[in-house]
């Protein structure tokens, strides 16, 4: 599809056929970013990985740091212990509030944040369920709805200097909140750094982001913004996969009930989930993929641009310049490439062709995280926090929706930002172990 947006060209990729092709033909060519306005704020477009183009050296340097000292095998071996107490911290917290309604994603998302933090700084930044924690929630939501938006300083770039709609000064506002947090964090880490006389108090990511500014190899301003790619949208976008995957689960009983069966098969008399045991549920991750497929937590992604002349798409030329947004929510519904759609079947996962589709970005009718260049650098560590928090609330509590709402009452209906969320927030009753109870012969 090509779009005329303001004096913006759009190129809107919407197949998975068409995804191929741009991506194992043109990936160099197109892995540049399209720079919203607010983006442009404190500097971040220039320091941020997410919006730097892949051939710009700060980004190649950005990259490496997280893959080194974040996603890669030996880092996320190394903190496994933090993320499965993390994740029992909210199965505690949960436990508390048996047979009461609770937000999900709210305290999914307090859960997460602290996970996150705990893994990179070595610290809460909230208390599970609190205001604290809601609050930044909100203002993460709040700068992704905003990025979002239709902007007149987008579409006409020669107006960005006036703000006309007041975006930049509504983001502007987010954004020092945010930043707030992270360097209450690096203050308090520097204080506690130059009172000791060890080079490194914690050994985690935020000590060696430490060491390489005084290395000189990044500013304090590229420490503060390389936190917050992988803190902010880190925590977000895990939260919204569960809730989303919680969400499916109680639209759908009878696959709930095939989940709690396969994990108490897996665990037997085993209590805790440990992440290595979720290998062994086939069912459970051919579900945690489906809830991908039908609801990308970044239904068109973020827009890559084409840097250069010669980009061809199925047939069609793709002027230098132009904006190409791929639509993930319209590729993993693609008929073409998946029988019923729109309709929640993990056993597509299971048989024939879908037994060998995964989310790594090599096969473009399933890009949850996207491909090429450009694809998510967290995918090492949703793909273990995903699966071990869902697979710990399903494994601790029976889940119900409250008032007596029935399941097909269940408003399942989506709020399209960059982030796909739920138009009406998740509440949910946890009342008892339904994966104990599910009818497995325990003797």
């Amino acid at each position: 599809m090509f779009l005329k947006m303001g004096l913006t060209t759009t190129v809107v990729v919407s197949s998975c056929d068409a995804a191929r092709e741009a991506f194992t033909r043109h990936d160099r060519r197109l892995a540049a970013r399209t720079i919203p306005d607010m983006s442009c704020l404190f500097g971040i477009s220039e320091r941020s990985m997410v919006w730097l183009p892949s051939s710009n050296q700060r980004w190649k340097t950005m990259r490496g740091i997280v893959a080194t000292h974040i996603f890669s095998p030996r880092s996320l071996a190394s903190v496994r212990a933090i993320r499965e107490r993390k994740v029992r911290d909210l199965v505690n917290y949960i436990r508390d509030r048996v047979g009461q309604e609770i937000d999900v994603g709210q305290a999914v998302y307090g859960g997460i944040l602290n996970l996150v933090s705990t893994t990179l700084f070595s610290v809460d930044v909230i208390d599970v369920g609190a205001q604290s924690a809601h609050g930044l929630q909100e203002a993460v939501e709040e700068l992704i709805e905003l990025i979002a938006k239709p902007n007149v300083s987008d579409l006409f770039p020669f107006l960005r200097p006036l703000d006309l709609q007041g975006r930049r000064r509504q983001a502007a506002g987010l954004f020092e909140k945010l930043f707030q947090v992270l360097d209450d964090i690096i203050d308090r880490r520097l204080a506690l750094a130059k009172a000791s006389s060890s080079k490194s108090l914690r050994g985690d990511f935020l000590d060696a982001l430490i060491q390489l500014t005084s290395s000189g190899t990044i500013t304090r301003e590229d420490m503060r913004t390389v936190m917050f790619d992988v803190f902010a949208a880190g925590s977000d976008t895990m939260a919204i996969t569960v809730v989303w995957a919680m969400a499916e689960l109680l639209h759908n009983p009878s696959i709930m009930s095939k989940v709690c069966i396969e994990i108490k098969e897996v665990l037997g008399s085993k209590e805790t989930i440990e992440e290595p045991d979720v290998a062994g549920m086939p069912y459970f991750q051919a579900m945690v993929k489906e809830a991908m497929r039908l609801h990308p937590v970044a239904p068109v992604m973020l827009p890559h641009q084409a840097v250069e002349d010669g980009v061809e798409i199925g047939g069609y030329a793709v002027p230098k310049g132009s904006t190409i947004i791929f639509n993930a929510w319209a590729i993993m519904r693609d008929p073409a490439a998946w029988d019923r759609p729109d309709e929640f079947v993990p056993e597509r996962f299971l048989v024939n062709r879908g037994a060998g589709v995964d989310f790594r970005g090599k096969d473009f009718e399933f890009i949850p995280f996207g491909s090429g260049r450009r694809m998510c650098p967290g995918l090492p560590m949703a793909e273990r926090v995903v699966p071990l928090l869902l697979a710990s609330l399903l494994h601790e509590f029976e889940w119900k929706l409250p008032n007596g709402m029935s399941a097909e009452h269940l408003d399942m209906s989506e709020k399209f930002t960059t982030s796909n969320v739920m138009t009406v927030p998740l509440k949910a009753v946890p009342v008892a172990n339904q994966c104990m109870l599910a009818g497995v012969d325990k003797r």
